[in-house]
């Protein structure tokens, strides 16, 4: 299973951990790890290389491990892209947790 872990500060997200693989198929099978960790890992490009934000982040391909947290400094408007950002990447985890509940839990505070 995989869980993803998601800090809020008011409605913006601040940081997004996932650990763990989905466990839904073998490796190099499973369309729901796949379509997961797409989902985060476009979101953290997005971050860094669209909105510029200068990203704090940690990952272990093996372990099935990414974490990653905004800074404290972003200007308004990387404030602005970043809160797009994240709140489509929640949205498109929302949507897997929907149908692969027994594979992905989400956690949000």
């Amino acid at each position: 299973m995989t869980i993803v872990k998601i800090k809020k500060s008011g409605n913006s997200i601040k940081s997004v951990k996932t650990m763990g693989h989905t466990g839904f198929a073998a490796s190099g099978e499973d369309i729901v790890c796949a379509a997961l960790s797409s989902v985060i890992q476009t979101a953290l490009l997005g971050l860094l290389q669209v909105a510029g934000i200068n990203v704090i982040y940690e990952r272990d391909d093996e372990d099935g491990y990414l974490m990653f947290e905004l800074p404290d400094e972003m200007t308004d408007a990387q404030a602005r892209d970043a809160d797009v950002i994240l709140s489509t990447m929640y949205m498109g985890i929302a949507d897997l947790v929907e149908s692969y509940s027994d594979y992905i839990k989400l956690e949000v505070k």
